[in-house]
């Protein structure tokens, strides 16, 4: 192999080989023992020199691999773990294991067994959020505030509402997390440069040791696709935005002006000139890590647009790095909120003092006139607008002469209402307690909802648990193959 220009070395090849030990080295040691016992089972390699081979293997010490630096001998990682087997066993045996196999089909199988595992992380860290918000909205089913729309105080609602919607959301996002698992979890090994082999391997015996689904199926799609990426990183930016969006309102919350939520002592810091600051710092973090982990999950469709469909290295050492960081980035949002959050208080009288304030409870005046006088909603909507204008004219006016005033206006008459009932009518709690709607606020609905919420989190929980003992026993598993040889 001729030498390789000091200047590719510095700028490529050097930070390939880094990322790869960090990254690949565990996913392609198991690729190796996989690929032997299928070769060893097919009678393509004999089993003496399957033997011989697995020695060779198990001689590789990782930690030293980890500590070689590069030196520009060889390409990249797979030659230098080439070259220490053959050294250990002869390149007459140890050449056998690059049998009916490509740095093509490993490439793409370890990406695809690194990015598993990167999601069943976030599952994991999506499940932390989800929990955290659940057992905080368990305390506040009755916690009153005011909702908004459009930055603006619009209709009384509760707190467990609000964080039910976004526990909601995160259940999808999970559900997106393990649609992308069932795409990745597909075996590319055996697909070779891109056209197969002529040797009679066993495809779905790798995918059992590997701890696949199975194997993908044409061979070129399964070096040249990266839907399987798209797909991944696709979720991760949904979920992304979103959690970003809930930030935003959990950071507007913690102001001195709303000054609804307190995160805890351990959330928050101090100003080096302010003693008086108790900055949400964790939030903050939060949201840039999140930001962060955003633009590079979009990078990565970005990297890979236009480009040829087929082997290329687009979607290949430069591009892989970059998947890990935004996944590894995102997680650490996740996980952040969830901290922050699971020791988070709300300020509930000041929330409740002013969840009525600025008419957002009028809009069921206009509810209640329209059913209980048969009023057309457009025409008792009318009524209550005329109500709300003359309560900001005269802030004091009791609330049966501003109604008074305002149907008389609109219908010619008056409707028989005692002050007693027009507070109890236009009061949040109310307000909250007639919305009975399936998803709506009141304590019925958001209680019936919690429940439904653990329960999907506990089989959530489930999934990714069990889908994480799937990979460990395929690892055992993979292991009593090898020392079977």
């Amino acid at each position: 192999m001729p030498a390789f220009a000091p200047e590719y070395v510095d700028l490529v090849l050097n930070d390939i080989f880094e990322d790869a030990k960090r990254l690949f080295l565990v996913q392609l040691r198991a690729i190796d023992y996989a690929h032997l016992v299928m070769l060893t089972e097919r009678g393509i390699v004999s089993a003496d020199a399957a033997r011989l081979i697995r020695t060779g293997l198990d001689r590789i010490d990782e930690d030293q691999v980890r500590a070689v630096t590069y030196d520009g001998t060889y390409e990249d990682l797979f030659f230098y773990l080439e070259q220490t087997l053959i050294d250990v066993c002869g390149h007459e045996v140890a050449g056998r294991l690059h049998t009916a196999r490509s740095r093509n089909d490993i490439d793409m199988t370890m990406y695809r067994m690194r990015l598993r595992e990167a999601l069943l992380e976030t599952t994991a860290a999506v499940e932390e959020l989800r929990g955290a918000l659940t057992e905080l909205a368990g305390r506040h089913i009755h916690t009153v505030y005011a909702a908004h729309t459009h930055t603006q105080p619009a209709q009384p609602s509760t707190v467990a509402h609000y964080l039910l919607a976004v526990i909601e959301q995160l259940g999808r996002d999970h559900q997106r997390l393990r649609a992308a698992y069932a795409s990745v979890n597909r075996n590319p090994l055996g697909a070779c440069a891109i056209t197969g082999t002529g040797f009679p391997i066993d495809r779905e015996r790798t995918s059992v040791l590997l701890g696949f689904d199975g194997p993908t199926g044409n061979t070129y799609g399964s070096i040249a696709t990266v839907d399987y990426l798209l797909e991944s990183t696709g979720a991760l930016s949904v979920l992304l935005v979103g959690m970003g969006r809930v930030v935003q309102d959990l950071m507007l919350w913690c102001t001195a002006e709303f000054g609804y939520l307190r995160l805890s002592d351990g959330y928050v810091q101090c100003s080096s000139i302010m003693p008086q600051k108790r900055n949400p710092v964790a939030l903050e973090h939060a949201r840039a890590l999140g930001s962060k982990a955003l633009g590079q999950a979009q990078g990565v469709s970005i990297a890979v647009h236009n480009t040829p469909f087929g082997d290329i290295v687009d979607t290949e050492d430069d591009l892989q790095p970059l998947v890990a960081t935004a996944f590894r980035d995102a997680i650490r949002a996740i996980r952040l909120v969830a901290g922050a959050m699971s020791q988070a208080t709300f300020d509930t009288h000041r929330m409740a003092s002013r969840a009525a304030q600025g008419g957002t409870t009028v809009t069921e005046l206009a509810d209640t006139l329209a059913r209980t006088h048969e009023l057309p909603f457009r025409v008792s909507h009318e009524v209550a607008a005329h109500f709300v204008a003359e309560r900001r004219r005269a802030p004091a006016l009791p609330l049966t002469e501003a109604l008074a005033t305002a149907t008389t206006a609109v219908l010619g008459r008056t409707l028989p209402y005692t002050e007693a009932e027009l507070h109890h009518l236009l009061s949040a709690e109310h307000f909250i307690e007639v919305r009975q709607t399936l998803g709506g606020p009141s304590p019925v609905r958001t209680t019936e909802a919690l429940q439904a919420a653990t329960a999907l989190l506990d089989t959530d929980r489930a999934w990714t648990r069990r889908t994480s003992d799937l990979l460990r026993d395929a690892s055992r598993s993979l292991r009593a193959a090898v020392e079977a040889l």
